[in-house]
């Protein structure tokens, strides 16, 4: 016969675990503004002027320009970050369904 023992004190460790990181995720994407200038972005990702030109131009990068200098929307900015993750396309299987993050972290639709 199969007996199973469960250590609930173990288990309660890791849900909180889980728990706490994910608060921290959602915590520090509710601290960025809403939309970052080009100095924020800078000052987020800790690069240069030239890097964050590069990134600001390419074509598939969140961007606004109709608001006088280039902003980025943080948001669309996160869920970016996120689609070209190397990690993902590496370790995932095809079969995997990529996360998106929270419903108001997704682009709509």
């Amino acid at each position: 016969m199969l007996k199973v023992e469960i250590d609930y004190d173990q288990i309660a460790h890791l849900i909180n675990a889980a728990v706490d990181s994910a608060l921290e995720r959602h915590s520090m994407a509710n601290n960025l503004p809403p939309i970052l200038s080009k100095t924020q972005f800078m000052d987020l990702l800790d690069i240069g002027p030239t890097k964050a030109g590069e990134l600001l131009n390419r074509e598939d990068f969140p961007v606004i320009r109709e608001l006088g200098h280039p902003k980025v929307l943080t948001h669309l900015f996160l869920q970016w970050c996120e689609e070209h993750t190397d990690w993902i396309s590496k370790n995932s299987g095809s079969e995997t369904v990529k996360r998106k993050g929270p419903p108001d972290l997704r682009r709509a639709k």
